[in-house]
């Protein structure tokens, strides 16, 4: 083991063991990829919602009579639970369920605030979205480990990391008192 000399200690940041403390770099890097993750969330809600056209065109957006789901679960091709999706593709839960899990995600993931939630929301969505698009046998370039794994731990790491914390409003969170009464709001 190789010690440093006083002299080079200063400019040094405190580690400690993992698991126990992050550096400030990596909470920021953290909270970098907590804010962009939450993005990717809000931004198919406001597309879908809006049109803007990237994704979804004006004609078919949410406020002009277009459903969210039914073009993307109407289509599903393969898996396990094809028809399921086909069953739900349009319909007003399935519209409003998709919805509403895009804007809480990606207000909580930018805002910092209510990430245990999301730690369970987002990857219970993307497993369902990851069996619509169902990469085994779509020719996807990973049949296993696709974006929607990748969101979902993702979220699983912001909330066990506290990232909501820097950068967000995680600590002005954790001071409300129906939080404290109720801690897996955190």
């Amino acid at each position: 083991m190789t010690t440093i000399g006083r002299s080079n200690v200063a400019h040094l940041e405190k580690v400690e063991a993992p698991g126990h403390m992050l550096t400030k770099t990596a909470a920021k890097v953290l909270a970098v990829l907590r804010v962009a993750t939450g993005f990717i969330f809000l931004w198919a809600f406001l597309d879908k919602t809006f049109g803007f056209g990237y994704a979804t065109p004006s004609a078919k957006a949410w406020i002009h009579g277009g459903s969210p789901t039914k073009g993307f679960l109407s289509t599903v091709e393969a898996g396990p639970l094809k028809s399921f999706f086909h069953s739900i593709a349009g319909t007003p839960f399935a519209n409003w369920a998709f919805m509403i899990g895009m804007l809480g995600l990606g207000l909580a993931l930018i805002l910092g605030i209510g990430l245990r939630v999301s730690a369970v929301a987002a990857p219970l969505m993307m497993a369902f979205m990851w069996f619509a698009e169902w990469p085994i046998a779509s020719g996807s370039s990973n049949p296993v480990v696709d974006y929607h794994v990748i969101y979902g731990l993702a979220a699983i790491v912001f909330a066990l990391t506290y990232a909501g914390q820097t950068w967000g409003l995680g600590k002005i969170w954790a001071k409300l008192p129906i939080v404290q009464k109720n801690r897996w709001l955190i």
